[in-house]
């Protein structure tokens, strides 16, 4: 625990200014990064990641092919580390993203993907780590360390660099600035911490709920959903709403909470669909959002009041999935920066 409360607290606050040191301090390395990737004629990308560093794959997996038109998958590192399948990873680029640089099977597998044929790139806040030396490329968070086992600050500032990333890649030289922009924008969402507060106390007991979005922001409802299973030993599972609303719907009942995240954008219109259904079903929505019409339909409104474009929204709207952790954790008398049964560095092969 830090001199002024839980470290989870501090570091969830010590994001905006992670943001900018990536902005000022990382912005030539990813510009270098960007150059190789296109001389050497990417055809499609895999990303290695486990855990909090999975769902910022997903992030990368949508930015990438919506702005830069670039096929991205998530990969399986057990088909190398378990089955020993030799992959024909010619035209491709292998991301391994890893918050300590340690993962070993993600280690393992861009070591492999780089012996067969793929330009590697490492993402991680550790230069010196396995992963950062093992690729062809390393960029660095710059999140300084996070003393937290939930990762919160390492998890922006990767999202941070896979924006410049995507913006080197189609020549954008105003990115570090709109990154800049980006943490005010954050900055606001920290300014909801005592409506959240407030909010939390109403599900103190809850046991299940589910997390939901869609299309870039599912990064944010899976990130989220992982954030209240470490911290508040809630069973969450994330969906996107458009997966939700076919089998998984069955199991909405009144009281049913359902945290609904809803940026505006291209998918706003079937996201408020959903919210109206679920409404209509008396579902327990607590619906994060800036759109006042789609607030309305929510039992425990949340609103973020900023606008965010949608391609960096995920970085904004996950202040508020962590903060909304953070003190369900606070209410039901946990401490947020030690969940029972792991550690900071989680060792997988």
């Amino acid at each position: 625990m830090s001199a002024n409360g839980h470290f989870m607290r501090a570091e969830i606050y010590e994001q905006p200014a992670v943001l900018r040191r990536i902005a000022e301090r990382e912005w030539q390395a990813i510009r270098e990064a960007a150059a190789r990737i296109q001389q050497e004629n990417i055809d499609y990308v895999l990303l290695a990641a486990r855990g909090t560093s999975d769902n910022a794959a997903k992030y990368f997996q949508y930015l990438l092919q919506i702005e830069n038109g670039l096929p991205c998958g998530l990969a399986t590192p057990s088909v190398v580390t378990l089955y020993r399948a030799q992959l024909n990873l010619r035209g491709g680029l292998v991301v391994g993203i890893s918050q300590s640089g340690e993962a070993p099977d993600v280690v393992e597998y861009v070591v492999h993907a780089r012996e067969r044929g793929a330009l590697t790139l490492a993402i991680t806040n550790n230069p010196d780590s396995p992963l950062a030396q093992a690729s062809h490329f390393h960029l660095f968070v710059h999140a300084g360390e996070e003393r937290s086992v939930a990762a919160t600050k390492t998890y922006t500032g990767t999202l941070a660099t896979i924006y410049l990333l995507s913006h080197a890649l189609k020549g954008a030289s105003n990115a570090p600035d709109e990154l800049c922009a980006t943490a005010e924008r954050m900055e606001h969402a920290l300014q909801q911490e005592g409506v959240i507060r407030q909010a939390v106390d109403r599900y103190r007991y809850v046991r299940e709920c589910v997390s939901l979005a869609r299309g870039i922001n599912q990064a944010t409802a899976e990130e989220t959903a992982l954030k209240l299973i470490e911290t508040c030993y809630v069973v969450c599972k994330a969906y996107s709403v458009a997966d939700f609303m076919h089998g998984p719907f069955a199991l909405i009942e009144p009281g049913f909470p359902c945290l609904l995240f809803a940026p505006d954008g291209a998918t706003l219109p079937t996201v408020r669909e959903s919210a109206a259904r679920l409404r209509e079903h008396g579902a327990e929505t607590i619906l994060f959002a800036h759109d006042p019409d789609i607030l309305h339909l929510a039992r425990t409104p949340i609103e973020l009041p900023v606008d965010v474009p949608e391609s960096v929204s995920p970085i904004v709207y996950i202040v508020l999935g962590q903060l909304f952790a953070y003190h369900l954790a606070l209410t039901r008398d946990l401490n947020p920066d030690q969940p029972r049964g792991l550690q900071k560095v989680t060792r997988t092969f």
